[in-house]
């Protein structure tokens, strides 16, 4: 899927001709910025989950914690998950936590722990890698695991290769917004002056839910869309 665009900024020359500068004279020129946009399948899933455990000793609250990581830890080692590679910590809080509800006062209700982790897996792991966890995880209401979120997105490897292919209709969208002013006002390009890339822009996809029955029970399957890559360029070209 690609998209051109582009935006020129004010024609610097004297008329309908470009005269050799003078010595020292900035040569007559045209800036212009296009944008330009490449897309690719998701091969990078991140999975963010948080498991907390609330207890009047924070040390109980922490060592609940602890005994549900490693349960979610097993499960994803048993689901194909290397998680020596593939699970990091996002954070890691223990703070009190109070009822405010009371007039006049708040009440103790104990201490909150709570540790977040990244889980990076291949998109078609993504679905297994949340069941795994919840499933190892029980809860009662107050301990217990929430899947915060799963963005879909690309690898090093393949952002490169597809924000390179983005700068190249970028650079062919300037061009021919250039080449569309210097042509009205009866010049042509010379060469280029000055270029400059802006930043990119690259939009996580928003995945779709759904639930596969199996044998012991639902599953969950998730439909990402594709990864767009968008960049901008800004264009100096000379003109005679």
């Amino acid at each position: 899927m690609l998209l051109l665009a582009g935006c020129v900024a004010p024609l610097q020359t004297d008329g309908g001709s470009a005269a050799a500068p003078a010595d020292g004279e900035t040569p007559p020129n045209i800036s212009v910025s296009g944008t330009g946009t490449a897309s690719a399948d998701a091969d990078l899933a991140l999975v963010s989950v948080t498991i907390s455990a609330l207890d009047s000793d924070a040390e109980a609250a922490r060592s609940a914690v602890a005994e549900d990581s490693q349960a979610m830890f097993d499960a994803l080692t048993d689901a194909g998950v290397d998680t020596e590679e593939a699970v990091t910590t996002t954070f890691f809080r223990i703070s009190p936590e109070y009822d405010y509800s009371r007039d006049g006062g708040r009440e103790l209700l104990g201490y909150r722990a709570a540790h977040g982790y990244q889980i990076e897996v291949t998109p078609e792991q993504a679905g297994d890698a949340i069941d795994a966890a919840v499933g190892a995880v029980s809860g009662d209401g107050e301990n217990g695991i929430v899947v915060d979120g799963v963005q879909y997105t690309l690898t090093d490897e393949t952002r490169a290769d597809v924000r390179a292919e983005a700068l190249e209709n970028a650079v062919d969208a300037a061009r021919a917004d250039a080449d569309t002013v210097a042509g009205a006002a009866g010049v042509s390009i010379a060469g280029v002056r000055t270029i400059s890339t802006g930043a990119d822009y690259n939009p996580y996809p928003q995945p779709r839910y759904a639930f596969e029955e199996s044998a012991d029970g639902a599953s969950t399957v998730l439909q990402p869309g594709p990864v767009e890559v968008s960049a901008t360029v800004t264009i100096t070209y000379d003109i005679e």
